[in-house]
């Protein structure tokens, strides 16, 4: 009897463990590629604090390009600006805290180079 006690327990507290991940140093959910050129996209999501916290990067590794980005939750455009990319690296962070009403959400965002015309276009599901 004290074994299936013991085993109880540590069924029970392995599986309160994952209700505690959403809090700090939670990654949240990450998605990288490549753009229509040279370019590579990453983009994050994570709860924060009761809000999404949405990122995307660009990195086209040439400094001072002008960038044009639209960040969507769920269809609802909750950014839209134009971003540089900025030395060393030659890349840009777009970042948003967005309402994060119940339920998932599905993130989408897309950067255009103002000369060229690349397109680097990421999604992902919170």
């Amino acid at each position: 009897m004290r074994k299936l006690t013991v085993l109880m327990a540590l069924v029970t507290v392995a599986v309160a463990i994952p209700a505690v991940a959403p809090g700090k140093g939670n990654p949240g959910v990450i998605r990288s590629g490549k753009c229509s050129g040279s370019a590579t996209w990453k983009l994050k999501a994570k709860n924060d604090d009761a809000r999404l916290e949405i990122e995307f990067e660009v990195d086209q590794n040439v400094a001072g390009r002008r960038w044009n980005v639209v960040i969507k939750r769920n269809s609802t455009v909750v950014l839209r600006g134009a971003r540089t990319t900025a030395p060393p690296s030659g890349s840009f962070t777009a970042r948003r805290l967005a309402a994060n009403p119940a339920g998932s959400d599905r993130i989408t965002a897309t950067a255009r180079a103002a000369v060229g015309g690349q397109v680097c276009r990421g999604a992902l599901t919170v």
